[in-house]
């Protein structure tokens, strides 16, 4: 009668050293900003630092951004690193998945910095 005890301990020893794993979470791929050159308009919002949101649908070589009920139109800048997109009065500028709205003057003043793209705007 002592190896019964003994023999299931044995048997249920493995089982204790199994960790139970929740629900398995959807990871939702990043988005990507469109290449400049995609003819395609694709629109993407960004949340920014401060709780401020900007939206900017990217299309042959511009962008059209979005940021406190004000619009503007701009062109794509080549850069050697990253992405810029500018007019007379603003620019926007970032690389990988990190932008920032900033005032085209010699000061480059953030209107929204730390800006992170939350979700699509347009089809895909």
């Amino acid at each position: 009668m002592r190896r019964l005890p003994f023999a299931a301990i044995a048997l249920l020893a493995p089982l204790g050293a199994c960790v139970q794993q929740g629900p398995a979470t959807a990871v939702s791929a990043p988005i990507a900003r469109p290449s400049p050159d995609d003819l395609v308009p694709r629109g993407i919002a960004y949340a920014c630092e401060n709780q401020k949101e900007v939206t900017v649908v990217y299309a042959k070589n511009r962008a059209t951004v979005t940021f406190e009920n004000k619009t503007w139109r701009t062109e794509y800048q080549p850069t050697g690193d990253g992405f810029r997109y500018a007019d007379s009065s603003v620019q926007w500028v970032g690389r990988d998945d990190l932008a920032a709205l900033r005032e085209n003057s010699s000061t480059s003043r953030p209107l929204a910095f730390n800006c992170r793209p939350t979700r699509r705007t347009t089809a895909t």
